[in-house]
């Protein structure tokens, strides 16, 4: 088992790891061991001019956005080749800094590899139209030009992956990003800089600013920036898109979501017990693809119920550093008083509490058990609310088109998923669900080439697929007339 370690970081602006323009320091502890693993440099708002100047200087006069498709798709096929030789080392940061478990990490560092060579694969895609039916003396185009600077905010639960689905394919498309890493979990994004500039990416296309709440808003107000990129919750997604109104700049928001999985009768039980189990738990429930919400039908309800119980009761909660843990640690206090609160709340609302409900009592660390809520209505908060913890809620339904009505039943809508062996069933569910992602018979598996993003108050846009080239580009229109002007006076 890896050891604890201590990580130092420096923000990396226009090619350089540089300390804090005001000279300030902070640390993270370890939410799973509460130790020190990583101490940063704390970004003041001279900083972020800094880097946006860095990014605007490399968009409108550097050579990123004037290469080849193919020569910046090189250069990113070389970033991921990198990641892959330090994946170890990066994963390691992510455990120590987020809790969650070494093995997932490793998958995650993995996936993110994936993105990087896809993303590559956009650099030459980026085209447009030509109307040449517009009449005979002219031509029309419509170019896909790079939006320009892009400022990134990227979340502590899946630090890295975020990352990932949204730097490399603005820079495939030859933006520039200044890029703000949640302060719970800024190493492994100064490694991705690192990694960047080590691949001969030119200095000013990633910089990355450390530190809290105000580089963020300052990215997001700023007018030399011409998108903002933001993974989160709904209630920061609102702010930065307030903050962007102002300069009236492209918004990119992924944000919350209260993900319900629909069992049919007819489905194959085991297969969904276990993607419940998974759906719910992993990461912590600190996702917002958590299929924290499971929709039964009352036939099979109580077997199932019965079965998901007896299964959560397998799952290993522990130091997130032993590779035989699913369960890591909670990321931070506030985080824990926030789950907690939300049991409490499903117990005075009626619900029944199956199992767990509590935090665990460790020596070191924050650790919450695998709980599970049954008797639930769809009024109650842990039906409707986003917990963002290692909580199930689970309500029963008698029709198909009850059950679409409750799964559409709250402001977000991410993703959602339906169990059944009865191909009409899982069409009339997909096109009836107000969602973003649909799952049938399987949760969370998610490609590189497929978009991403959600309807209502889980965001505005999509990433990843060849929808991620809209984000990031502006069209432009050019007529062309190729004839003799019709005078308007004569």
């Amino acid at each position: 088992m890896e050891k604890v370690r201590l990580f130092n970081y420096q923000h990396l602006i226009d090619g350089k790891s540089v300390e804090s323009i005001g000279g300030g320091r902070f640390e993270r502890i370890s939410p799973a061991h509460d130790e020190t693993v990583g101490t940063y440099a704390d970004g003041a708002l001279e900083d972020v001019d800094f880097a946006i100047q860095s990014a605007r200087k490399a968009f409108d006069s550097g050579a990123w956005p004037r290469l080849s498709g193919a020569q910046r798709a090189r250069h990113i096929r070389r970033v991921a080749e990198l990641i892959e030789r330090d994946l170890e080392k990066i994963a390691l940061i992510e455990v120590l800094e987020s809790g969650k478990p070494i093995s997932q990490a490793r998958d995650e560092i993995k996936s993110s590899v994936e993105l990087w060579y896809y993303a590559a694969t956009l650099s030459q895609h980026s085209y447009g139209d030509a109307h040449n039916a517009i009449g005979d003396d002219y031509l029309g185009m419509v170019l896909r030009e790079p939006i320009g600077v892009v400022g990134v905010i990227t979340p502590w639960n899946f630090p890295f992956l975020i990352a990932s689905q949204k730097i490399p394919f603005a820079m495939a498309l030859g933006c520039a990003t200044v890029v703000k890493p949640s302060q719970l979990t800024s190493g492994t994004t100064v490694v991705m800089a690192e990694l960047v500039r080590e691949a001969g990416i030119p200095n000013g296309v990633m910089n990355v600013v450390t530190g809290k709440g105000a580089v963020g808003a300052r990215l997001a107000d700023h007018p030399d920036v011409d998108m903002i990129t933001f993974t989160g919750s709904t209630q920061i997604g609102k702010k930065v898109m307030a903050a962007a109104a102002g300069t009236v700049k492209k918004v990119e928001l992924e944000l919350g979501g209260k993900n319900p999985q629909i069992v049919m009768a007819d489905a194959e039980i085991e297969a969904a017990v276990d993607a419940v189990v998974f759906g719910v738990y992993f990461n912590q429930g600190e996702c917002c693809n958590s299929g924290s919400r499971i929709i039964v039908q009352d036939s099979i309800a109580d077997e199932f119920l019965e079965k998901v119980v007896n299964q959560s009761k397998l799952v290993k909660v522990g130091d997130p550093l032993d590779p035989e843990v699913l369960v890591g640690a909670i990321a931070s206090n506030d985080q824990l008083q926030t789950i907690e609160r939300y049991v409490q709340e499903g117990l005075e609302s009626g619900a029944k509490l199956e199992l767990g409900g509590n935090k665990l009592n460790t020596k070191v660390g924050r650790y919450f058990s695998p709980t599970v809520f049954a008797g639930v209505s769809e009024d109650m908060s842990i039906a409707k609310e986003e917990i963002f913890g290692p909580v199930l809620s689970v309500l029963k339904f008698s029709t198909l088109d009850d059950a679409i009505r409750i799964a559409n039943s709250t402001l977000f809508g991410l993703s959602s998923g339906i169990w059944t062996s009865d191909v009409s069933s899982a069409m009339k569910f997909a096109k009836a669900s107000r969602s973003g992602t649909v799952w049938v018979n399987c949760w969370m598996d998610g490609f590189p080439e497929m978009p991403f993003g959600g309807f209502g108050e889980s965001g505005i846009g999509r990433e990843l697929g060849r929808q991620a080239i809209q984000e990031f580009t502006e069209t432009k229109t050019i007529a062309i007339h190729t004839g003799a002007r019709k005078m308007w006076v004569k």
